[in-house]
């Protein structure tokens, strides 16, 4: 009966170590995951419509079809594993210190424009997320490969109607 007992009482011992090894453990992982940075899912690898963020609210006349505006912008490739999901930048009016003057629904820009400057008022900071359907497609155009996302941030200098 003594050695059963002291079976009994050493298997408890070892089962509550285990457990309680089991529990500093997982404690411990819980403990590093709450301090690792926090990670977002990522981008999808494609854009399947237009994105289209405000990040400043301009005043005044909204753009429409048909109105002509100057806008500064910078491009960039979309890349879906960069933070800020910019690949290399392509193209800026920002180097010359010139907008680009376009009317809206022209045809003049991709597509991508066309729908991305309407509501925009003057002075407007606009980030446009631009499926390859409504950029440069199938065809590509200088260093932008053939089916390519873009990332576009403009802003609304100036609008006339």
């Amino acid at each position: 009966m003594k050695l059963a007992s002291s079976l009994l009482l050493a298997l408890f011992g070892i089962l509550t170590n285990s457990a309680f090894a089991q529990s500093s453990a997982t404690a411990s992982a819980d403990a590093t995951a709450a301090s690792a940075p926090q990670t977002t899912t990522p981008a999808p690898l494609h854009l399947t419509k237009l994105g289209i963020t405000d990040t400043v609210i301009g005043t005044g006349d909204e753009v429409v079809n048909g109105a002509t505006v100057e806008v500064h912008y910078t491009g960039w490739l979309y890349n879906h594993k960069a933070w800020n999901l910019r690949g290399a930048q392509f193209d800026t009016s920002r180097d010359s210190g010139t907008p680009l003057q376009v009317m809206v629904g022209a045809k003049q820009v991709i597509r991508g424009w066309d729908m991305g400057l309407l509501g925009m008022k003057v002075g407007g900071k606009r980030t446009l997320m631009i499926p390859a359907y409504l950029g440069y497609s199938t065809q590509g155009s200088g260093n932008i490969p053939p089916n390519t996302h873009l990332v576009f941030e403009v802003e609304l200098v100036s609008l006339k109607k």
